[in-house]
C-alpha cells in the first residue's frame, strides 16, 4: 500500500454520516476527508472514468474496454482509477490478465447527501442582506 493512499470516509466504523453543507458547518476532519474525495473528483480524466464504469450495463467494466476510449498511456490509466479506488469511488478484482471495475455507491450516495440541500428549506439568506432596503 502506497503512503499516499487516501483516507476513506465512513469507513471508520463511526455510524452515520456527515450532516450536509446546508444544515452544519463540516469539522476540520470531515473537510480534511471529503477534500480528498473530491480531489480525486477533481481531475476531468478521473471524472470520465468514473462516470464510465458507472454508467457500464451490468454494474462493471473491464480495465481493456477503458483504456481506447482515452489518448493516454496504459500505466495512466491505471494511475487515475488506482486514486478513485483509493477515494473509495470505485473497487476492483483481478481476473486472468484483466482487472474489472465497479462503483462503489456508498460513496456517490454519501457525496451526494452532503451536497443535497434538505427539501422544503430555504437557502440561508448571504450575511448583510437581512434588513437591507
Amino acid at each position: 500500500m502506497s503512503k499516499q493512499e487516501l483516507a476513506v470516509p465512513g469507513q471508520d466504523g463511526v455510524d452515520g454520516c456527515c450532516p450536509g453543507l446546508l444544515t452544519a458547518p463540516l469539522g476540520e476532519a470531515q473537510s480534511v476527508e471529503l477534500a480528498k474525495v473530491f480531489k480525486a473528483l477533481g481531475d476531468p480524466i478521473r471524472l470520465r472514468l468514473l462516470s464510465m464504469i458507472a454508467s457500464r450495463a451490468g454494474g462493471e467494466v473491464c480495465v481493456c474496454d477503458l483504456t481506447p476510449a482515452f489518448d493516454l498511456s496504459q500505466p495512466t490509466i491505471s494511475h487515475h482509477l488506482k486514486l478513485l479506488r483509493q477515494a473509495g469511488l470505485i473497487d476492483c478484482e483481478r481476473r486472468g490478465t484483466w482487472v474489472y471495475y465497479w462503483l462503489l455507491p456508498e460513496m456517490t450516495d454519501r457525496l451526494a447527501g452532503i451536497l443535497t440541500r434538505p427539501a422544503g428549506q430555504p437557502l440561508p439568506e448571504p450575511a448583510g442582506t437581512a434588513g437591507d432596503a
